[in-house]
């Protein structure tokens, strides 16, 4: 199911171990501090790897997530915004990732954009 680079790299990062979403008021908090210990230590081991790919920051609550994603490609950086909102049922149900310059694009109008270099 999970290829060996995949469960190298969990290895390599905090597990989670407070199941709790938002409504769960301090079960929460100490949820959002493992999320930031794991984030923290994904993106050193990323940075280590020269793999560094996005920046991610919440709102004080930790409901709303913004940043920046970007993708190399042919040695021209591109550039993303990176939004999210935490569901009310996490982490049973996964946050929708949302990247707006892509919103409403299909993947061939992105490949178009890439190769005219149009961002």
């Amino acid at each position: 199911m999970v290829d060996e680079a995949t469960k190298r790299t969990l290895a390599q990062i905090p597990l989670l171990k407070t199941k709790a979403g938002p409504r769960d008021g301090e079960l929460w908090v100490q949820r959002l501090k493992e999320e930031y210990q794991s984030l923290i230590q994904y993106v050193q081991n990323n940075k280590g790897a020269d793999n560094d790919w996005f920046r991610l920051e919440s709102n004080k609550e930790g409901t709303r997530w913004f940043g920046k994603c970007w993708y190399i490609h042919e040695l021209l950086k591109y550039e993303f915004d990176l939004e999210f909102d935490v569901p009310v049922m996490y982490p049973t149900t996964a946050p929708e990732l949302a990247i707006p310059e892509l919103d409403g694009k299909n993947s061939q109008n992105v490949q178009v954009l890439f190769m005219s270099n149009s961002f």
